[in-house]
């Protein structure tokens, strides 16, 4: 009965906070996955909306969430694999709530408006292989540049500031390359477990990133560094040559997808250490 009563607690308050529809949290909850990320300090009103942005394939379902006043810096959100869905609004929701305005977009809105996931980070990775497979390095570019300029069209969002882009999983390498297909405009690019951020090609998502003027965050999963230990060298080599700052560490005990708070291997602590490191960025590369 007391779990009963907490769970209902939790439901409230999502919707409350506009994180979760009942729906919603009771797939999570069936998938046994927590959801509830700590409050901000000093957390700023925002405004939220569900926006459609027009890109050279079509329109893309996104949310767009700023502080309720004045213009912040921009920051284009890639998800990871499970795609824009609750937790990733919730995120997003989280960083304007830090004083940024925030587009979280659906990667994979040619073929399928969010959610993509039926169970969000609970979902089989094989049930969306081919939505990931279906993206390349034009769809990163051109997506990029599309979701910039709809950014930059905004009122909330600060002109005369640099933008932030940051990526999970498959997101990382977007960010990467976001930075190299508008290079005067990205400040700062993070990536949080990123798949594929170094490869053996010209057109290796590191190598395009080197020639972009920004700073860097790159927080590697334990085990992904197991899987390529090289890849940490590679980038640290690649981004000292270009003169680029960059932070780029293995999170000791974080599995692959540490960070979303509805992925099965979500652990807090290093997810908070992550998210305090996003904001030192940020507040040097956008300021």
């Amino acid at each position: 009965m007391c779990d009963q009563d907490h769970f209902e607690e939790d439901r409230l308050e999502y919707e409350a906070r506009g994180l979760v529809t009942r729906k919603q949290f009771g797939i999570l909850l069936g998938a046994g996955v927590a959801m509830m990320l700590p409050r901000v300090a000093n957390a700023v009103a925002v405004t939220e909306t569900d926006v459609n942005v027009t890109t050279p394939d079509g329109t893309a379902d996104c949310y767009f969430v700023h502080p309720a006043g004045g213009t912040a810096p921009g920051v284009l959100m890639w998800p990871d694999i499970f795609g824009l869905r609750p937790a990733f609004r919730q995120m997003g929701k989280r960083l304007a709530e830090s004083g940024y305005s925030v587009l979280v977009v659906n990667p994979f809105y040619r073929m399928k408006k969010a959610p993509t996931a039926t169970a969000g980070g609970a979902t089989p990775i094989q049930e969306l292989m081919p939505l990931a497979r279906a993206l390349n390095e034009t769809t990163h570019m051109t997506d990029a540049k599309a979701f910039i300029g709809w950014l930059d069209g905004q009122k909330p969002v600060a002109r005369n500031r640099k933008m932030g882009t940051q990526g999970y999983c498959m997101g990382g390498p977007i960010a990467f390359r976001t930075a190299a297909a508008v290079p005067d405009r990205i400040g700062g690019v993070a990536s949080f477990h990123g798949g594929g951020l170094v490869t053996d090609g010209p057109n290796s998502p590191h190598l395009q990133a080197a020639r972009s003027k920004a700073q860097f965050l790159v927080a590697i999963a334990e085990n992904d560094d197991q899987r390529s230990p090289n890849d940490k060298t590679a980038m640290k080599e690649t981004f000292a040559k270009a003169n680029l700052q960059a932070e780029i560490e293995v999170y000791a005990g974080a599995a692959h997808g540490w960070c979303p708070p509805d992925s099965r291997v979500y652990n807090e602590p290093q997810a908070e250490k992550a998210w305090s490191r996003l904001l030192a960025l940020y507040g040097k590369a956008l300021a």
